[in-house]
């Protein structure tokens, strides 16, 4: 990792990502004890200040492994069933025969049939190929917005399920992780945030990755730009928001480096336990919001390119924002990248999004990053 030649092609691959449309990017990747950390590109357009490698930044969905891992610990110490329904312990929030045939495992590998609340919430969210019927005007009008995790987990378990508990493929929902965030608060008497920050963050020394306790994000960080498939044009700066609207799901903020270190530690044992990790591990069928069939964990899930041996983590969106971080099976070797757009691909007269040059280089980073 610390040979000049290959850090000059992790440069460059960056620089690809940023030439083929993306405004700002930045990437740790690490083997063993050697680190590369690089950058291309700039954090805000209108002022060409650049982006760097120890920028904070919200990484989205990568919260869930998080939420997962905290989930986890305490099962370890007998406070929380997986196999148990969740009606044992949110009964007024998922009642009934549903609440009963729902389990905690469920919930954690999105096969409870639970559908997805965001729509109801954000009419601009859509899953593919609707995603073409809508506009961003919603992202404007709930910028500040500030939700009740309760009144949208109410939404999604009032919409109509997207199968029977326990069916595959299961339907990738943040209604599940919301109601995670609740069955922590019940068990732990705190807030979900301050659980996994005491539970997760805090023990395992990530000193930049925390909650929002409001709409910006403190420290240096990137302006976000979203473009939303075109619709907005040039692309909106959304990184002043209220993240309420996903919570314990995919709030949290963090760096690249805290992202590697987080996913080392967690491939080796180190925060939740070699039993909790196989169960993290242990794939179903799921359909992602891409409208992809993916293998999806508790909170986790494989990533592997051209058959070479699976990489473990998460990626995350957010308006304006993506992450993706990965652990090799290992430990050994991570990777975090980061980008301040989101939506840049432009639909199809069916509603999906056209290939991108920045889709085929953020690829061509991924693979480069996970195996030199």
């Amino acid at each position: 990792m610390s040979d000049a030649l290959v850090s000059a092609e992790l440069d460059a691959a960056l620089e690809k990502i940023h030439h083929a449309g993306v405004p700002g990017v930045f990437a740790e990747v690490r083997d063993g004890d050697q680190v590369w950390r690089g950058a291309a590109g700039v954090a805000d357009t209108a002022t060409g200040r650049p982006v760097t490698a120890g920028l904070r930044h919200r990484v989205g969905s990568v919260t869930k492994t998080f939420t997962a891992a905290a989930v986890l610990l305490h099962a370890e110490r007998g406070r929380i069933d997986l196999d148990a329904p969740v009606g044992r312990y949110l009964p007024e929030l998922v009642p009934g025969e549903r609440g009963d045939a729902i389990t905690i495992r469920m919930l954690l590998g999105h096969t409870s049939g639970l559908a997805e609340y965001l729509p109801y919430a954000y009419p601009s969210f859509r899953a593919f190929p609707d995603v073409a019927k809508t506009g961003p005007e919603s992202m404007d009008d709930h910028r500040f917005t500030r939700f009740d995790p309760v009144e949208l987990i109410g939404m999604g378990v009032a919409a109509p399920p997207t199968g029977a508990p326990g069916t595959a493929p299961g339907v990738y929902s943040n209604t599940n992780y919301l109601l995670l965030g609740q069955l922590l608060e019940r068990v732990s008497g705190t807030a979900a945030e301050r659980c996994i920050t005491r539970e997760v963050i805090e023990p395992a020394g990530l000193e930049d990755t925390g909650f929002p306790d409001g709409p910006h994000v403190e420290g240096a960080h990137s302006r976000l730009y979203e473009a939303w498939f075109g619709m907005i044009d040039p692309p909106r700066d959304y990184s002043v928001f209220d993240m309420s609207f996903v919570g314990p799901s995919a709030s949290l903020i963090s760096t690249v480096a805290d992202l590697t270190r987080f996913y080392r530690l967690l491939l080796a044992g180190e925060i939740v336990g070699e039993a909790s990790l196989a169960q993290m591990r242990r794939t179903a069928p799921v359909l992602s919001q891409e409208g992809k069939v993916i293998d999806y964990g508790l909170g986790l899930y494989p990533l592997e390119t051209a058959g070479r041996p699976a990489f473990w983590g998460h990626g995350g969106t957010v308006w304006g924002g993506g992450t993706l971080a990965a652990s090799s099976t290992d430990g050994r070797r991570q990777l975090a990248v980061a980008v301040n757009l989101q939506r840049w691909n432009r639909l199809d007269a069916s509603g999906r999004p056209r290939p991108h040059a920045v889709d085929e280089a953020l690829e061509a980073f991924h693979h480069l990053a996970m195996y030199g």
